[in-house]
């Protein structure tokens, strides 16, 4: 089976998906086409064709975007952002403690999905139904993680370049506190944490290569057996294998593992 990688404009509402490659048509990556998701059209992008096998395919090739098609899609695009505003001057209103950060009409207009960040639970019912009633469409407010709304907002992460969640990561892994102990990183949280509040997604690249090296090697702390005898370990470098040992009126000497 042939098969068609897709993704919609908006990933915080959508994950990357299949659908099958139409047998009448000819596709290439960066088209934009038409799907048919649940009942609902929707506008999607071709990230790439492959071989495969899927039979769990949730969504249909309906057409490739013509005239028309990019007239209606600007159109939502504009209509959502106006409506992006409008929630948020209403919420305000409202006294809801909600900071909206997208919003995304399907291309056939029957949802209008409208994320926010929030400290705590909002009961947006009254706000709901005002945007019911004004839009004429099922309104779906989402609740995003600080995490997903630096990856819709972007910047630029301590190292200076642009943020990964906003260019290259496709999903959030797993970070924790012992990933920057592993990689002998100073607690700070103005060091180790990114631009969302949150540990850097960064901790998580090298810290099987930290864990790997440091076999065999003592850690800081510990009491070692050594040539000039019993030591406490004060310093270990993983990338030279050495690590230094300090000895009652003797000092500190440097070692390796290959000693």
């Amino acid at each position: 089976m042939k098969l068609v990688k897709i993704n919609y404009e908006d990933e915080i509402f959508s994950d990357y998906e299949y659908i099958e490659y139409p047998k009448d048509k000819v596709l290439k990556v960066g088209m934009d086409i038409i799907v048919n998701s649940g009942g609902t059209l929707k506008h999607a992008s071709v990230l790439k064709i492959e071989e495969g096998n899927n039979d769990s395919l949730n969504s249909n090739f309906v057409r490739i975007v013509n005239k028309r098609d990019k007239d209606q899609h600007r159109r939502n695009k504009k209509d959502s952002e106006e409506a992006l505003i409008f929630a948020q001057d209403k919420a305000s209103e409202l006294d809801l403690s909600m900071y909206f950060i997208s919003s995304y009409y399907t291309f056939d207009r029957k949802q209008l999905f409208i994320s926010y960040v929030a400290d705590n639970r909002v009961d947006f019912r009254e706000l709901a139904k005002i945007l019911a009633q004004r839009y004429k469409t099922r309104i779906e407010l989402r609740q995003i993680g600080v995490r997903d709304r630096a990856k819709k907002t972007g910047g630029l992460g301590p190292c200076g370049l642009f943020l990964c969640c906003s260019t290259f990561l496709t999903e959030f892994a797993s970070v924790s506190i012992n990933m920057a102990k592993n990689q002998f990183l100073a607690l700070n949280p103005t060091k180790i944490n990114g631009l969302c509040g949150r540990l850097l997604c960064c901790l998580n690249y090298e810290d099987e290569v930290y864990t790997e090296l440091k076999k065999g090697l003592p850690s800081i702390g510990n009491l070692v057996e050594t040539k000039e005898g019993l030591g406490k370990v004060t310093e270990v470098d993983v990338f030279k294998r050495t690590y230094k040992a300090e000895f009652k009126d003797k000092g500190v000497f440097e070692f390796s593992v290959n000693e």
